[in-house]
């Protein structure tokens, strides 16, 4: 009996730092840190692909392909402002993502955050509803629109700039829910993801882009299961 308030002094200890963490505010920290690729790994693509020049992350978009962050996220707010440089250029952000190319393809099972250069429709002879903004499942992952288009949500909106002007979308991700904010404005959906858990991926897809003040909030955790979760890569 003793030796009891020891033990107990022992474990408040050990939990302290547990905590602590908890108790933490939540706050915006960077994904990419203005001078270099600390914290990404390519997967695919090549090392002239990606570079750093005056706080600004430029994408040759060559070969196509997808460049990861070092681990795994799974309710968050993220911020990211892109350009493209090209007229009707293609690019694009993957969340909840394997990280690596799906089976016979350069690109990655997950949801898609969609980056099209205003011009894409015309110049690819698409139809009008192929914009900027779009959220969809890649591969053959699931999820649910909120403004279908096929597999795809449409945003309701078009509210992108065009090329070499500066875009701002904010990613709210929770618990297999995304919704979209455009430069400011809430504009797209979906839901029951497949996935709830797993890398953010930026994209090559042919076309020059840039990337800059990509910053993330982590939230508090939430229910993914083993099957809600990409596979965990070294």
């Amino acid at each position: 009996m003793r030796y009891f308030p020891f033990v107990i002094l022992l474990l408040l200890s050990s939990i302290q730092p547990l905590l602590a963490q908890e108790d933490q505010p939540l706050a915006f920290r960077p994904l990419f840190n203005g001078k270099d690729l600390s914290g990404w790994v390519d997967v695919n693509t090549s090392d002239t692909t990606w570079h750093v020049e005056d706080g600004v992350l430029i994408c040759g978009g060559n070969p196509i392909g997808v460049m990861r962050t070092d681990r795994q996220y799974e309710n968050f707010i993220l911020e990211v402002e892109w350009k493209h440089m090209e007229a009707g250029g293609n690019s694009g952000m993957f969340i909840w993502s394997e990280g690596t190319p799906f089976p016979e393809k350069r690109l990655t099972k997950a949801i898609e955050v969609q980056m099209l250069d205003l011009e894409y429709a015309t110049i690819h002879n698409r139809t009008d509803d192929y914009v900027h903004g779009e959220l969809f499942p890649t591969m053959d992952l699931t999820a649910v629109p909120d403004n279908p288009r096929g597999p795809r949500s449409k945003s309701l909106e078009k509210r992108c700039k065009g090329k070499g002007e500066w875009n701002k979308y904010v990613v709210v991700a929770v618990d297999g829910t995304v919704k979209l904010s455009v430069n400011g404005k809430f504009v797209n959906g979906l839901r029951e993801s497949g996935y709830k858990k797993g890398y953010i991926c930026l994209e090559a897809e042919g076309a020059e882009i840039h990337f800059r003040n990509i910053r993330i909030m982590e939230l508090p955790g939430g229910l993914a299961t083993a099957e809600q979760t990409a596979p965990i890569l070294e």
